[in-house]
This record gives C-alpha cells, sequence and structure tokens, in this order.
C-alpha cells in the first residue's frame, strides 16, 4: 500500500465525521496502515447499509445497487488502481443512484456521490486487505438482500423471533467484526498466536454493538419502517444477549492488550466496546432512544487513554441489569 496523500486522508476523515460520529472518533486512534484500512472498510460498508436502508427504493432497486457495488470492487480489484475504465463506471453508477437519492440524509448521499473516490482509496490498499473486504462486504451484501427481500408492500421490515435478530445482526455486523480481526492479524504479528481466540469472539463483538444500536435507534428505525427489536422476544432477553455479547467483546480486548498490540489497535477497539456499555446502562435505566452526552463521550475516551497509559482495567461490566421498561411510543411487548 502507498501511502495516501494529506488531501485524500483529511477527505477520507471528512466522510467519517459526515456518516459516524463513533468511528470518526475511533478509527484516528488506530496505527497506519490499518486506520487508512480501516477508515475505508467503513465506508464500503456505509455504502451497502446505505442501501439496505433505502425505504425510498423499491426492493428490485435496493438489491441491483447492493449487486452492483459489489460488481464494481471486483472491477477495481481486477484492473487496478489506474483504470480509467472502472472510474467512469462507478462516476456512471454513482450518479444514476443520485438521481432519485435512497436516503434522506445529507451525509450518507455525499458518501454514495463519493464512491468512485473511496473506490479508488480501495484500489490502493494492500491485496490481502482488499481480498478481505471484497469478501466480507459482498456476504454482508448478499446478507442484506434477503432482508430487502422480507419487507412488505410498505417498504417494512419487522423482525419476529431471536433466530431473526441473530442472523440480522451477524448479516450488518458480525461479518464486519470477522473481517476486522483478520485485517488486526494481517496487520500485528502479536496476534498470531491468539488469532484462533479473537475469532471466537469477533461475531458477539459485532453484534453486542448492533444491538446497542438497534435499542439506542429502536424509535427512529421504527418510524422509517424497520422493526429489529422481534415482537416474540422479551426487550429484557435482548438486554441479556447484548450484556453477554459485551462482555466477550471486553474478553476480545484484553486478549489484544496481552497479546502486545499496538495501543492505538487496543484503544480502538477499547472505545467502541467502552461506548456500547456506557449506552447500554443508559438504554436500561432511562428507556430506550437514550444517548450518550458529548461531555459522557469524552470522558470515556479519557478513561481509555489513561487506562492504557498506566496499566490499569479497561472495563467495569458490572451492573448492567435488565430494563425497567420499554420506551414510550415503541410497539415492543
Amino acid at each position: 500500500m502507498t501511502a495516501m496523500p494529506s488531501s485524500d486522508s483529511d477527505a477520507l476523515q471528512a466522510l467519517l465525521q459526515k456518516t459516524s460520529r463513533t468511528f470518526a472518533l475511533t478509527i484516528p486512534m488506530l496505527p497506519q496502515p490499518l486506520r487508512t484500512e480501516i477508515g475505508v472498510a467503513y465506508l464500503l460498508f456505509r455504502i451497502i447499509d446505505t442501501f439496505e436502508d433505502a425505504t425510498a427504493w423499491a426492493p428490485a432497486e435496493r438489491r441491483k445497487a447492493l449487486r452492483d457495488f459489489v460488481a464494481l470492487m471486483d472491477e477495481d480489484t481486477a484492473h487496478g488502481a489506474l483504470d480509467a475504465t472502472a472510474d467512469a463506471a462507478a462516476r456512471a453508477v454513482a450518479e444514476l443512484w443520485l438521481r432519485n437519492p435512497p436516503i434522506d440524509h445529507d451525509g450518507y448521499r455525499e458518501l454514495l456521490g463519493e464512491t468512485p473516490r473511496v473506490l479508488g482509496w480501495y484500489r490502493r490498499l494492500s491485496a490481502p486487505a482488499r481480498r478481505q473486504m471484497r469478501t466480507h462486504v459482498e456476504r454482508s451484501a448478499q446478507g442484506m438482500s434477503r432482508y430487502v427481500d422480507r419487507t412488505d408492500g410498505s417498504g417494512t421490515l419487522r423482525l419476529e423471533t431471536m433466530a431473526d435478530l441473530h442472523d440480522y445482526c451477524y448479516v450488518v455486523a458480525g461479518i464486519v467484526g470477522e473481517m476486522l480481526t483478520e485485517l488486526f492479524v494481517l496487520s500485528d504479528g502479536h496476534l498470531e498466536g491468539v488469532a484462533g481466540e479473537l475469532r471466537a469472539r469477533a461475531i458477539a463483538f459485532g453484534e453486542g454493538l448492533q444491538l446497542v444500536n438497534i435499542l439506542k435507534d429502536a424509535g427512529s428505525d421504527a418510524q422509517e419502517g424497520r422493526t429489529y427489536l422481534p415482537r416474540q422476544v422479551a426487550l429484557a432477553e435482548v438486554f441479556t444477549l447484548a450484556r453477554a455479547d459485551l462482555r466477550k467483546a471486553t474478553e476480545y480486548i484484553e486478549m489484544l492488550r496481552a497479546a502486545g498490540a499496538d495501543r492505538g489497535l487496543v484503544a480502538f477497539n477499547a472505545l467502541n466496546a467502552s461506548l456500547a456499555i456506557a449506552t447500554l446502562r443508559l438504554l436500561r435505566d432511562k428507556g430506550l432512544g437514550a444517548k450518550l452526552t458529548r461531555p459522557q463521550v469524552a470522558g470515556l475516551a479519557a478513561h481509555v487513554a489513561h487506562a492504557l497509559d498506566v496499566g490499569l482495567p479497561l472495563f467495569d461490566v458490572q451492573g448492567l441489569g435488565t430494563p425497567r421498561a420499554a420506551a414510550p411510543g415503541t410497539d415492543h411487548a
């Protein structure tokens, strides 16, 4: 991988800030080349997430966009960084997507318009990193297509069972956890001895983060036609699953730390998990939809940095109890 010019680094960070405040905060903690690799990987997954969420489009249009995007990644990998044909194909497809924007979010629309640039960054990554991204983006896009197929005539998706919830979280987040783990192992030689243990926890780590997002965004998702809290599952069971997953996430991170992984790699994972743990506590105490304040986020970031500097424990996972009640305005039993 050649070093990314500073103008491209700035543009990548700007897109992260417009599409995910959390990852815009945590990705810069990573060492290079992981910082660029995971920044690009996040944007690739954010593009397919946008198509999965695109309730303004008919299911067939959403499925086609998912297929077309994966095909663009194939073209880029096959032809290399300087192939003008691949770049022109990406521009044409992006222009088509934006003629009828799939979603009402300025940052996501801007990201779709920058698809050619994102794919250009992807082309310049190392071949092993590209292979991991290509494999996992395709698997996630295929799973998303299955859930697009499950939307009803009004564009509404409703999960029914715990099996549905596990499968959905795997498609949109567990696969990401698997990919990130492979990128970590590729990048940091200290992790070879614990790679199997990390892989055994990667899916739970991703699922735990996704469950917290589902609980936090339950109200806004329902307004947009997406009900991810299964109607056949008690809310307390979802909290119990999230707690168990986040405990596995803390084990994952302590393994990174004990193996001697780069400090920035540990910090990236530790802050993502700390934010999820703190949010889950808040959701338990305040109800669905509650969110951390910026001072609370800053305090957690400071705690992670201090703990890594002086060797203190990173996590206190006690007290993640069951929720008091569903938030007003949700129809979940």
